[in-house]
């Protein structure tokens, strides 16, 4: 039988670091009310003209080498993003274009801060039925282009950033389950309230920002993610005890520490990295991913629970044997 492993990990962060102390000539705000609120230190805001295809094939490439592939094993590209370069072509084809790589399948998912883990899914079940054998997933973000910079509710939480990993086939399973669901009638807590369907005009009008009730969507997110993490180990017979690393989606260091309490997992073994890149969205478990396992903390052999929460709502996790 065939499984699917990580065979590398990449990430990419923009040069351009911003402080909390730079938000308080913005709006009502301090570095001390932001990470008493979110644990958020700093965020990294793409160039002019740096889009998210560039910052995905800088990551996609740390991924490749890491992986020991060439744009020759490749036969699969899935980008995972909120914030694509243009309403079509897909951003996946974009970067396949700056890759070189031609005649594979290549598309992006769009399910919010729960991107990379439907990806996941997605090249998993690929490489299980033998449709592909080496699949390059990419979660990447620009969210400084879509924020009210006079909201102090919202704009302090996000940056950009972009998370990779190759997933190649192979004979023991790396990627042993993936969980995905989703629920609709929370549409309105966390939004971006502008598309291209309901007319450019209105388009036009639209205050196209991120909005967000953050009561609501914190106690829904740790909610939901103690049900997806118990539903993972009750899946595969486990305990909390197995568990060497969590990896969670980067959102909030209150909402990690709630879900690693949930879970009775000490922080020594959960990967946080919001404090030095804020909410990236789909990128931010990949992203966390290559910082654990570029800094020796995540070793081959090692258990990992990811787990994710976004718009739509959205949620997932994956058990990984890395």
């Amino acid at each position: 039988m065939t499984y699917s492993t990580i065979a590398g990990t990449g990430g990419y962060l923009p040069e351009r670091v911003m402080e909390n102390k730079e938000f308080e000539k913005i709006v009502d705000t301090t570095d001390e009310w932001i990470r008493e609120r979110s644990g958020i230190k700093r965020r990294h805001i793409a160039a002019d003209g740096e889009t998210t295809s560039d910052m995905a094939v800088a990551a996609a490439r740390k991924a490749m080498e890491a992986a020991g592939v060439d744009t020759g094993d490749i036969d699969l590209i899935i980008v995972s993003t909120t914030t694509p370069d243009k309403v079509f072509p897909s951003t996946a084809c974009i970067v396949q274009r700056q890759l070189e790589i031609r005649n594979i399948p290549a598309f992006d998912v769009h399910a919010a801060c729960s991107g990379f883990i439907y990806s996941l899914d997605i090249a998993d079940r690929f490489i299980r039925t033998g449709g592909a054998g080496c699949a390059l997933l990419i979660g990447s973000e620009t969210y400084s282009r879509i924020l009210d910079w006079t909201d102090r509710s919202t704009c302090v939480l996000f940056g950009d950033g972009a998370g990779a990993v190759v997933l190649r086939a192979a004979e023991a399973p790396g990627v042993i389950s993936t969980h995905i669901h989703a629920d609709g009638q929370y549409e309105d807590l966390l939004q971006v309230p502008a598309g291209i369907s309901s007319g450019y005009d209105q388009v036009r009008k639209a205050r196209a920002y991120i909005h967000m009730k953050g009561h609501e969507v914190f106690r829904k997110a740790v909610a939901v993610l103690g049900e997806i993490a118990r539903e993972t180990l009750a899946a595969n017979q486990i305990d909390e005890g197995d568990i060497d690393w969590l990896i969670p989606h980067q959102a909030n260091l209150r909402i990690i520490a709630a879900t690693a309490k949930r879970l009775g997992l000490p922080m020594e073994r959960v990967v946080v990295t919001v404090d030095e890149h804020a909410n990236t969205s789909s990128a931010s478990i990949p992203l966390a991913l290559d910082v654990a396992v570029r800094d020796g903390r995540v070793k081959r052999g090692e258990l990992l629970l990811f787990e994710a929460f976004g718009a739509g709502f959205t949620w997932g996790s994956a058990l990984v044997r890395y």
